[in-house]
Parts: structure tokens; C-alpha cells; sequence
């Protein structure tokens, strides 16, 4: 349209806005005719092209107002009764200023825009039904997850009262419970006439303790004859003395497995006729495996296995040995007996998951054993005092306290006048759970001594300060409103974690969750009696309300299983507290290189996203959470374990239960310091 039309068009289309504005009801209408026709002009021509009556109340209008001839002309064709004139004039004149197919394109464009908003509108609620959804299905699997935990707690509980109930059915197991509560030390010294006179063979002062004495009053008969009877029916060959020359003996000393790697541990030592083992335990991995040449073992007779404490990789094979052998004898202390059947007991079910899962893709597989042979294992437990020799053929066994873990041993092995020390997994500082170690005079000066080197490389300096950083940074996230994740072993860092709560920090909430919490149980029922009782639930300590608390426990510290983040609670955990900005986790122990916690510690040094696996697929979140490690090792470093060296000067010196590299320097450094150190292979006396 030229500007000659567009002059000559807008009074026309003025006549219109007139009319339209003149209607009833137009008082909610946006503006008044001038305005019309500025901002509205392609809406003014729709309305003549669709309302004959507009027309020609608006021809009527233009008409009075006589105008121009050009305006005159043109109206008498757009203001026609005729619509098809109309029609062809709009068509021929933009009287809007574009031509027709632009005003089309335009409310195409709108349709368009308005489509494209419902389409944005509708994606949205698409993807909010989507994060609904993906929460829904996230709460129903970690719903049936504690369903089955709880299941499966209850089913662990009834096992465990059924392995006590039958334990007892064992006279010779009977016979060393009973023997380990009469050899303890007296509570404290006696005051009766009796114990006070020197002269009485019957009552030593400070010799024997109170239940002791009162059983031997009851039989009527001395404290020792007494003694002497019930460890007759623990080793009935007791009474049978060996007179064989020391020489005759042949002892030798023979590593199995845990040797150069941390997993597996496994002792064999032979002597006479008698063959004993020094732990059994499993090797780490994907498919948990026996240790390395434990057929070495079973080629021949075997009569004991001595357990040095109840962490899997030094006794989870025992049930499969107790299966294949059925008389054997497991000899650990009192506190290591009450713990094993837990652990085998998880164990079990572990291996029998794995074993379906495999069959499922068609993959043979066995489990090394289940429940009834961990039972069986559990039958044959004796309980051994630290202090108390006990005779195993032709060798006698000693424990002393190792530290580490609670029930920790090391042993002292006599055979002859030979003497071999196992220092087990050892410590020498002081734990909430447990002291350090304490070596016997039989340890001092042996033929051997076989030592553990997981620090062997480590310097570490004391452990109240870094108890101290770590209760530090728990105290600031806590009033900073975050909560704390301490992925941990289940058995020794656990209960070492949630009793520095207890007494650093008890007014701050503190959750157990998994396995952590059947073993936290077992550590009080086992300490209940002694000198030292512990106490792990209670006041802010509790069992955690697992779906439920994974939202709503916002302030506090979680403890649970499993320490390498590789299944259980802690990835649901994980999976909630690594996004948060103002919480932490920290990494509580070893971790093997392709574990999930290996890669976390990597990743918080360089930031992103995390992967967890998570019901049977994986799981990524961000990682907002502090994560930190914290130093917290049960076993003794370097230092430490010169230290056990220097007072043992032992004759030899075997390293074990390390990495080989490690090794290798730590072997140099005892020769400095003038310790002959052994090959860990095949040993005998010089």
C-alpha cells in the first residue's frame, strides 16, 4: 500500500473503531478509536471483513463526514455490502499495513508461540513427573533394602541364639568356657584369713579369683587340682606328657598366605606330630578365595587353628577348614569367639548371594560355605585366657593382648624349648575399644618372631592429635546445621568411631546403620562381664531408622557399612550427603585401589561427579560434601613395630601380612638396628 493509500484508509478505519467502541459492553476494551487504529489496525480490518452490520453503520459515518475523493473511493469498495468487493479490496490494499500473507504468517507465528509455550509447559511437568517418579522408585528400593536388612537381622539373631544354644552341646567347648572364667585374674586381692597366710598351698594371696575358689571349696578340693581337671577334658593328652628329645620336634614355620599381600593370612606350624595353623583367613576381592596354599595344610593331619581376632581376612576361611575337618580345634579369645560367628555369618550370606546371582548368567560358581557349616566352625570354638597356655599336641599355645581390635592375640608358640612369636595384627597405643599390646616374658628372646607390616612404610606421629582434628572438623560441621558420613569396617572401626563420639562429643546425634550394628551389639554383650565394659548404644547413639532417616536425620554423624563404599547403606548415604555443600565424609580406613573409595579420595582433590553403585546399576551424584581422610589405622607403624622388634630380639625375624616393596626397605632398616631378619618362606631354627 502507498502512503497515498494509507492516509486514505485511515478515516475508514476510524469509522470503524467508532462503531466498535460505540457497542455495548465495550468499556472493558483496551483503548479508545485513535488507538484502534495505531496498535489494532489489522484486527479493525478482520472486522470489516466478518461484520457486514460494522460496515455500514461505518459507511455511514465516512459518508457525513464528505471526504476526499481518494478516501470516498476506497470506501465505497472495503465498506461494500457486497463481501466478495470487500474481500478482493482487502486483498489488492494492505490496509494493515503488510500484505495478506504476512498477516497470515503472523497469526501462524502466534499459534506457534503459544504451542511452544504448552509444549515448555507440558515438558516440565513431564520432567517433574519423571524426578517423582525416579524418587519413588529410589524410596521403594531402599524401602525393600531395609525390609530385607531387618529380615535378614532377625534371621542372624535367631542363628546366632541357636550356634549359643548348640555351642555348649561340646563338652571339651564347654569345658574351655569354663576353664577361661576360672584362669582370670582375681578382681582384687582376698581378705580372709586364708588368703592372708603364706603358708596355705591351697589359697596363694592374689593367685586365684573368687569364682574359682568357690567352685573348688564346692568339689572339695585345691584351686589347681581343680584346674587341672577341667583343662584334662580340653586337651585330654594333657595328662600324657610328651618325653620326646626338643631336637626330635623338627620345628618348622610355614606362611600360607598374607604373606606379600594384606588378605589370606595363614601360618602353618609343625612340630613332632602336631600341625597347627595360626589363622585362616579369606583373600579379598571380587570372589572372596581361601588363602593361597592352604592345601598345604590339608595334605597331612591337622589339629588346631589358632585365631588371632575375628576380621575376615585372618579367620573367615575356618569354617570351610572345620567342614573339611571336623575334629579341629579353633582356639581364640573369649571376646573373639562371641564375634567370629557375625562375621561368618555375613559372610556366608554374602557368598551364597554371589553364588545365585552367577547362576543366573549361567556362570558355576560354589560358596566356600554357609550358614551350617559357620555354625559348625562356631561349635568348635574354645576360649582361651590371655596369660594361659594351652596345649595342642605336642606344642603349647599362649595369647597375649595385641591390641588392634578388641580380642586381638598375639601368640607365643612353645614347642620344646623352641619358641615362635606371631604378633597377628598388632598396636601398641591406646583405643577407646581396646589397650595396646602386651608381650610376655615367653616372647622375649624367641627363635622367631613373625611380625604383620601393614604400616611397615608409615611414619605416623601420635594419635591423640589426630583424634583431635577429627572430633574438630565432626564439632564444626555439626553446629555449621551438616551431618557427617564415616563409611567404616564393620568390625574394630565402627565401634572405635562411635565411641569417640561418646566421649568427645555426645550431645551430637549419632547414627549406626548395617552390619555395624549386629557387631556393635555383639561388643557389648562380650565386654559386659569384664573390667572394661563398653557401652556404644545409648543417650545420642542409636540404631538408624533406615528409609526414613536418609532425609529427615539432617544434623549428626552416620556410621555404617561398608568402608570401601562398595555396597550397603553407605552408598544410600553417599548418595545423599555428597551433593551437600556444608556436610563431609570421611574415608575411615585401607581401601583397595578399584574400590569406589579409592576413586572418591582421587575425585574430591579434583572435583565433579561421582559414580556409585547403587540396587544393581549405577548411581552418579555431584560432589559438594567435604571429603576427607581421616588417620585413624589400628595398626602399629613403623616405629611401632621396631619397637615390638627391639623388645622381642628375637633370634629371626619373618615379615608378613604386607606389600613386598614395603617390605623389602623395612627388612633393611631392621638390619641396621642389628635384627637378622628370614625370607617368609619355609622356616626352621638355625
Amino acid at each position: 500500500m502507498t502512503s497515498g493509500d494509507q492516509a486514505a484508509a485511515e478515516p475508514i478505519l476510524r469509522a470503524v473503531a467508532e462503531v466498535v467502541c460505540s457497542r455495548p459492553g465495550a468499556a472493558h476494551l483496551p483503548g479508545d478509536p485513535d488507538w484502534f487504529v495505531k496498535e489494532r489496525a489489522p484486527w479493525l480490518v478482520e472486522v470489516l471483513r466478518r461484520f457486514p452490520a460494522v460496515r455500514a453503520r461505518a459507511a455511514t459515518s465516512v459518508t457525513a463526514a464528505r471526504p476526499g475523493g481518494r478516501t470516498r473511493s476506497l470506501a465505497a469498495l472495503v465498506l461494500s455490502s457486497d463481501d466478495a468487493v470487500v474481500e478482493a479490496a482487502i486483498g489488492c490494499l494492505d490496509l494493515a499495513g503488510a500484505p495478506a500473507k504476512d498477516r497470515t504468517a503472523e497469526r501462524a507465528a502466534r499459534s506457534i508461540a503459544d504451542l511452544k509455550k504448552k509444549l515448555k509447559a507440558e515438558r516440565q511437568r513431564r520432567e517433574y513427573a519423571q524426578e517423582d517418579a525416579r524418587k519413588s522408585e529410589r524410596l521403594l528400593g531402599e524401602t525393600r533394602t531395609a525390609m530385607g536388612d531387618l529380615e535378614e537381622r532377625v534371621d542372624k539373631l535367631t542363628w546366632q541364639l541357636e550356634i549359643e544354644q548348640r555351642r555348649f552341646q561340646e563338652p571339651r567347648t564347654v569345658a574351655a568356657a569354663l576353664l577361661h572364667v576360672l584362669e582370670q585374674s582375681p578382681s582384687q586381692p582376698r581378705e580372709d584369713a586364708a588368703a592372708r597366710d603364706p603358708h596355705n598351698p591351697a589359697a596363694p594371696p592374689g593367685r586365684y579369683n573368687e569364682v574359682l575358689l568357690e567352685a573348688a571349696a564346692a568339689a572339695s578340693l585345691a584351686p589347681e587340682k581343680l584346674l587341672d581337671a577341667v583343662r584334662a577334658v580340653v586337651d585330654p593328652a594333657r595328662s600324657a606328657p610328651s618325653v620326646q628329645v626338643v631336637e626330635e620336634l623338627d620345628l618348622r614355620v610355614t606362611p600360607l598366605g598374607g604373606d606379600t599381600e594384606i588378605g589370606g593370612s595363614c601360618l602353618l606350624v609343625e612340630a613332632g606330630g602336631t600341625r597347627l595353623l595360626v589363622d585362616a583367613g579369606l583373600r579379598p576381592g571380587e570372589q572372596s578365595s581361601p588363602p593361597r596354599d592352604i592345601e598345604l595344610a590339608l595334605d597331612g593331619p591337622l589339629h588346631g587353628v589358632v585365631v588371632t581376632h575375628a576380621h575376615n581376612d585372618h579367620c573367615g576361611y575356618v569354617p570351610a577348614l572345620v567342614a573339611r575337618r571336623p575334629d579341629l580345634r579353633v582356639l581364640a579369645t573369649a571376646e573373639t569367639v562371641r564375634l567370629m560367628p557375625v562375621m561368618w555369618g555375613d559372610t556366608a550370606k554374602i557368598m551364597q548371594d554371589r553364588t545365585r546371582r552367577l547362576a543366573r548368567w549361567g556362570t558355576d560358581a560354589t560358596a566356600l560355605y554357609g550358614p551350617t557349616e559357620a555354625a559348625a566352625a562356631a561349635r568348635r570354638c574354645e576360649e582361651v585366657s590371655f596369660g594361659m597356655p594351652r596345649r595342642v599336641g605336642e606344642v603349647t599355645v599362649e595369647l597375649f593382648p595385641a591390641g588392634h581390635i578388641l580380642g586381638a592375640a598375639g601368640v607365643v608358640i612353645r614347642a620344646g624349648a623352641r619358641r615362635v612369636v606371631v604378633t597377628g595384627d598388632i598396636s601398641g597405643f591406646r583405643q577407646e575399644s581396646v589397650d595396646g599390646y602386651v608381650l610376655p616374658e615367653s616372647a622375649r628372646d624367641a627363635d622367631l618372631l613373625v611380625m604383620e607390616t601393614t604400616r611397615c612404610g608409615d611414619e605416623r606421629d601420635d594419635r591423640d592429635p589426630r583424634v583431635g582434628d577429627f572430633v574438630r572438623e565432626v564439632q564444626e560441621i555439626y553446629q555449621a546445621g551438616g551431618r557427617v558420613l564415616v563409611p567404616a569396617f564393620a568390625l574394630g572401626r565402627a565401634q572405635e568411631v562411635a565411641l569417640l563420639m561418646r566421649r568427645h562429643l555426645p550431645e551430637v546425634p549419632v547414627r549406626i546403620d548395617g552390619m555395624a550394628v549386629d557387631l556393635s551389639t555383639a561388643f557389648e554383650t562380650a565386654t559386659a562381664g569384664s573390667s572394661r565394659p563398653l557401652t556404644i548404644f545409648g543417650g545420642a547413639v542409636a540404631v538408624a531408622d533406615r528409609p526414613a532417616e536418609l532425609d529427615t536425620f539432617r544434623n549428626g554423624v552416620v556410621i555404617t557399612t561398608s568402608g570401601m563404599l562398595t555396597a550397603g547403606p553407605a552408598v544410600q548415604w553417599a548418595a545423599r550427603i555428597l551433593p551437600e555443600p556444608g556436610s563431609a565424609l570421611f574415608i575411615s580406613g585401607y581401601q583397595d585401589e578399584e574400590s569406589p573409595g579409592s576413586r572418591l579420595r582421587e575425585l574430591s582433590e579434583e572435583g565433579g561427579n561421582f559414580t556409585l553403585p547403587a540396587y544393581g546399576r549405577e548411581m552418579t551424584v555431584p560432589v559438594r560434601a567435604r571429603v576427607a581422610t581421616m588417620g585413624l589405622s589400628a595398626h602399629a607403624d613403623r616405629r611401632g613395630l621396631l619397637n615390638i622388634a627391639d623388645q622381642v630380639t628375637a633370634h629371626q625375624v619373618m615379615l608378613v601380612h604386607g606389600l613386598q616393596r614395603r617390605q623389602r626397605v623395612f627388612r633393611e632398616v631392621l638390619r641396621v638396628r642389628h635384627h637378622t631378619t628370614t625370607e617368609n618362606t619355609r622356616w626352621r631354627p638355625l
